[in-house]
């Protein structure tokens, strides 16, 4: 008789979130991949995006966002779709983009352990601590310049959120 192998490790499971989910949260999926890849991580951990809201169910990122990411070789391939309850049991971490969006995902959560999985995106980089807004901004009624300091804000914070979570021991 043979011993079954061990269960498979589990990736930790990331939910990026913004309003609509057409500009910062898919920045920052697609941001995060590439440096889960780079580490070497992809099997470690399992990314994704959602919005608050639901106007853009169903579409690509919005094309600024996506010019914007590909200027500095980031690929956003996601289709827009609306954060649910349930979404609280299928990842360990919802990072939400702003204060609103996080007030709400707390709102949403089904109990207190599951809101505590709520966090800020900018909580991760080491250059915002103590500051006292945390933030990332939302790009859409702006410029093109609008979505590249969203870029510059996404990359430090998702740096931040690996090194976090390396040091957390969730992924190797």
């Amino acid at each position: 008789m043979t011993t079954p192998p061990p269960p498979a490790h589990l990736p930790t499971r990331i939910l990026f979130v913004c309003l609509g989910n057409i500009c910062r949260s898919p920045t920052a999926e697609a941001v995060m991949h590439r440096l889960v890849e780079e580490a070497g991580l992809a099997g470690e951990i399992a990314l994704a995006s959602a919005g608050t809201g639901g106007w853009h169910v169903g579409n690509p990122p919005d094309a600024r966002a996506t010019a914007a990411a590909a200027t500095r070789g980031f690929a956003m391939q996601s289709l827009a779709q609306q954060v649910t309850a349930a979404d609280f049991g299928r990842h360990d971490l919802l990072i939400a983009m702003d204060r609103d969006n996080a007030r709400t995902l707390r709102a949403l959560a089904p109990d207190p352990e599951a809101a505590a999985k709520v966090h800020l995106l900018r909580e991760y980089d080491p250059a915002s601590a103590g500051s006292p807004d945390l933030d990332v901004p939302d790009p859409y009624y702006g410029g093109a310049d609008g979505f590249d300091h969203v870029l510059d804000l996404v990359e430090a914070a998702c740096a931040g959120l690996l090194e976090a979570l390396r040091r957390d021991g969730a992924v190797a």
